[in-house]
């Protein structure tokens, strides 16, 4: 078995995570014992491209049980756990590429140290493996069943392939399961993105003016989880719909000019590029505080910090200071990398529960269906995605009610009326 971790003795505390983690996911549990015995994925190759957290390890060995052989690799150079990865290897005998910190070089022969098991099927975390597959390691597409994807930002990229008649194997996004992005995406980047400021800070949020760049499910919860620990929260949108559903939940809705002259704290979820750009870090306060949740650090514009500052320099771990010519001191965290994931340890593990579950069984749908999918991006079966509801519930010991007969035939009837 290759693989490529910072420290196998590290394995001990990992797997002290990693059991941690899975007694917060029910749902994933149970669906591991279902592909534990049905062998459902048995000889399947899967390369997967995601954070290496705890919660990512109960996932991977999940699909090993169920009979996949996996390789793991970093979505993200900084969200990796060492002591995880190290378990991963030691203790439960599957190849990870992944070392916390490591460099762009590093990373990429990860990725592609990942793709020389010659995979089946993907997972991605920001399509950069998709991406891969496309542009170096072509000849692998051939071999390729289907993949599935689990953020914003890489769905965003795959219906663009799409669109342009690129994609060269089909890919469910993961990330648009109501079971994940209703939850995930709010409440756990919600939580999760504001544990990692306060790690890297240690501000107080209460009556601090806390910039929101982007209202759609993540960004709704950070807005929600910032107002709830009394900071005054702004957002900034480019559509209207949603700009209007920001002031009609109760948050002032501006331009990145007025919001640079009294913004404190600016947090980046889009998916876009340079949405923290000039216009914000020209005119920003002194002092101000800039991070990003969006899956990669061109949401903010660094390249404009480093070529307009004076100097730069680590002021505390997972903080950089950029002093810009006219004295002011803009604070840039986790190197506008994901904040949530780098300077803290991402979602909490009950919510990635149904993310993952979403995950092991779009990879048992695409090994069981392969031969039906076309090159495209599809849906999470409807299926899945309540099934996953309905199994959580029980999990919560929630019981719902049905609708009856009666019920069921005036909803499908037209005649009835009032």
């Amino acid at each position: 078995m290759e693989y490529d971790v910072k420290d196998l003795s590290l394995a001990a505390d990992g797997k002290n995570k990693i059991e941690w983690a899975g007694k917060d996911m029910p749902v994933l549990e149970g669906i591991r014992d279902e592909l534990a015995r049905e062998g459902s994925l048995k000889g399947a190759r899967i390369a997967a491209c995601l954070h290496v957290t705890s919660e990512t390890a109960n996932l991977m060995i999940a699909l090993k049980g169920g009979g996949a052989k996996v390789a793991l690799c970093a979505s993200n150079p900084l969200s990796t756990q060492d002591d995880v990865a190290a378990s991963l290897v030691k203790d439960y005998g599957i190849s990870v590429f992944a070392i916390k910190g490591e460099d762009n070089d590093t990373y990429y022969r990860h990725i592609n140290s990942a793709l020389d098991t010659k995979p089946q099927i993907s997972m991605d975390d920001g399509a950069d493996v998709v991406s891969c597959l496309h542009s170096e390691r072509k000849v692998l597409l051939e071999g390729m069943m289907g993949g599935t994807e689990e953020t914003t930002t890489g769905v965003i990229r795959l219906k663009s392939m799409e669109k342009n008649k690129v994609l060269g194997y089909p890919i469910i996004a993961v990330n648009d399961a109501l079971t994940k992005h209703l939850f995930d995406n709010r409440y756990g980047t919600g939580q999760s993105t504001i544990d990692g400021i306060l790690r890297a800070t240690n501000m107080l949020l209460a009556g601090k003016k806390f910039v929101v760049v982007g209202y759609g499910w993540c960004g709704k919860g950070v807005a929600m989880r910032a107002k709830g620990m009394g900071a005054s929260v702004i957002v900034l949108e480019v559509d209207p719909l949603r700009a209007l559903e920001a002031k009609m939940d109760g948050f002032e809705v501006m331009s990145n000019v007025e919001a640079a002259k009294v913004g404190e704290v600016f947090l980046s979820v889009t998916g876009n590029k340079h949405v923290i750009g000039e216009p914000i870090l020209a005119n920003c306060k002194d002092r101000t505080v800039v991070a990003n949740s969006g899956h990669f650090d061109i949401e903010i514009d660094l390249d404009y910090l480093r070529e307009n500052s004076i100097s730069e320099r680590v002021v505390r771990p997972f903080v950089t200071e950029y002093l810009m010519s006219d004295k002011r001191r803009i604070y840039v965290l986790a190197q506008g990398r994901l904040v949530n994931l780098s300077a803290a340890e991402g979602h909490p593990a009950s919510v990635m529960d149904m993310s993952f579950a979403n995950q092991a069984l779009s990879a048992k749908h695409i090994f069981e269906h392969a031969d039906k999918l076309e090159k495209k991006v599809y849906a999470v079966p409807q299926d899945i995605d309540e099934h996953i509801a309905e199994i959580k519930l029980g999990t919560m010991g929630i019981e719902i009610d049905k609708l009856t007969p009666e019920q069921e035939e005036y909803l499908n009837a037209w005649q009835m009326g009032t």
